[in-house]
C-alpha cells in the first residue's frame, strides 16, 4: 500500500526531467582587476552539464557544469598563455573546471541561490552563485554571477600576484537543450 501511494504521489508531482546545457547557446564570463586601474574581462567555453527541473518549474532540483579551462580567453594571445600556464590555471593539469550543485534555494518565482562546489585548478571550494531566471518552464534562461577568491584555488603564489585582484566576478548565461 505505501509503494503504492508513493508511485501515485510520484505521479501527481511529476517525474523531475534532466536536461542538458546547451553548450551553443550558454556562455562562462570572468572579470578581474589587473593593476588596480584595469578590469580583464574573458571567457571560458562551457563543455557540458545538466539541470534538473520538476514539471512546471524554473527552479532547478540540482545543476552541473563543467567549462573548457584549457580554452580559456581574455582577447590577449599571449596573457591566455599566461592564464593555461603553471602560474596561474595550469590547464594542461587540469583541462577542465567543474560546479556540482549542493543546495538550491528559491528567492522567488524567478531567482535563486545555488550553492555547490566549485573545483577550478584540482582544488575545491564551496561557492553560492545568485541566479536571475526570464523565460518560462519550457524554455528557461539562467543568469548566474558569483565573486570567487583566485587564491582559495591555489594560485596565490604567482609572481604577477601583486599586479592581479585577488577576487574574480563570474557570470554564467545559460540555456537548456530541448
Amino acid at each position: 500500500m505505501r509503494l503504492l501511494i508513493a508511485a501515485l504521489a510520484a505521479i501527481a508531482l511529476g517525474t523531475p526531467e534532466t536536461h542538458a546545457i546547451d553548450v551553443s547557446r550558454s556562455k562562462a564570463a570572468f572579470d578581474v582587476t589587473h593593476v588596480f586601474v584595469e578590469h580583464v574581462s574573458g571567457s571560458v567555453p562551457i563543455q557540458g552539464g545538466t539541470v534538473v527541473l520538476k514539471p512546471g518549474s524554473v527552479i532547478p532540483a540540482s545543476a552541473t557544469a563543467v567549462l573548457e579551462a584549457n580554452r580559456i580567453s581574455s582577447g590577449d594571445p599571449d596573457r591566455d598563455a599566461s592564464l593555461r600556464s603553471p602560474d596561474f590555471f595550469d590547464t594542461q593539469r587540469f583541462p577542465t573546471w567543474t560546479f556540482a550543485s549542493t543546495a538550491i534555494v528559491p528567492k522567488g518565482d524567478a531567482s535563486f541561490e545555488m550553492d555547490g562546489n566549485l573545483t577550478i585548478h584540482g582544488v575545491t571550494q564551496p561557492e553560492r552563485l545568485d541566479v536571475a531566471v526570464t523565460g518560462d518552464s519550457a524554455d528557461p534562461s539562467y543568469h548566474a554571477t558569483a565573486r570567487i577568491d583566485r587564491h582559495a584555488f591555489g594560485m596565490s603564489t604567482t609572481r604577477l600576484d601583486p599586479a592581479i585582484g585577488g577576487t574574480v566576478d563570474i557570470t554564467l548565461d545559460v540555456r537548456l537543450s530541448r
